[in-house]
């Protein structure tokens, strides 16, 4: 069959991150990352939009289709992706309006006969075409501690153990694979550049109800200003635009009413 794919084109932009891991690219893009600052974070750079018309199958990805315009019809065209099986989050964009997994999305699920429409994400700048440079995000991602803080007072002589019933608290957030889907959907961030945004909320939720660790107090506290949990607007957007089904919006109430919890 044959489809028409409609392209967001951005330039390269000048002093845009060149940290573009795993980016499909006619030069190299590499480079150190950038630490977090208050600018605002755009998709909006200067663009134009390309056609493209090509054939493809029901059953192709988009990612199949990206791949087969940049090597038979423009090897300009950059975009990110790595393991093409929905696991390592690489080439999330925004498909028809909606944030997806390129690898994820066939070309059957968008419709027969309407033109199939390729941006960047939302929210964050925009090194080239569909790259956006994820620094931001990634900042957000570290200030919530994402990582295991045990009580080390002493030390142990065993592992460290968790029933399933203590693992089954926190599991559904262990799902996130860092595609900043969720967090490129939402309206707070589009207008706002400090807010810290579900990604880090979902990843600081995995650590403040994991029975083996100490440090809900330091997270709470990174997300208690007024860029933190308080902010969310439970607008369903993140929840709709997860490729792993997380139930962001519950996992970002459950952070609050912890929160208000440990303050009573």
């Amino acid at each position: 069959m044959e489809i028409t794919v409609k392209v967001r084109r951005v330039p390269e932009q000048e002093g845009a991150s060149r940290s573009v891991v795993g980016a499909e690219s006619s030069g190299e893009m590499a480079g150190a990352a950038q630490p977090r600052t208050g600018k605002a974070r755009t998709s909006t750079a200067p663009g134009y939009w390309q056609t493209y018309h090509m054939e493809a199958k029901p059953t192709d990805r988009i990612l199949d289709v990206l791949m087969a315009l940049k090597s038979e019809q423009d090897g300009t065209l950059t975009f990110r992706r790595s393991c093409g099986h929905g696991i390592c989050g690489s080439d999330a964009i925004r498909i028809n309006g909606k944030n997806r997994l390129a690898c994820k999305t066939l070309v059957k699920d968008l419709g027969p006969g309407r033109a199939i429409t390729l941006e960047p994400l939302k929210g964050l700048p925009v090194v080239k075409d569909l790259v956006v440079d994820m620094e931001p995000f990634l900042a957000a991602y570290r200030s919530v501690l994402p990582y295991l803080i045990a009580d080390t007072s002493t030390t142990p002589t065993t592992e460290r153990l968790q029933s399933p019933q203590e693992h089954a608290r926190f599991e559904k957030t262990t799902k996130c694979i860092l595609c900043a889907a969720c967090t490129t959907s939402c309206p707070v961030l589009w207008t706002n550049p400090d807010y810290t945004g579900p990604m880090a909320m979902v990843n600081a939720h995995r650590f403040v109800f994991d029975s083996r660790d100490v440090a809900a107090e330091e997270r709470f506290a990174a997300l208690s200003d007024g860029e933190g949990v308080w902010r969310c607007r439970t607008t369903f957007n993140c929840t709709e635009a997860c490729p792993r089904d997380i139930p962001i919006t519950e996992v970002i109430g459950e952070l609050k009413r912890a929160m208000i919890a440990q303050a009573l």
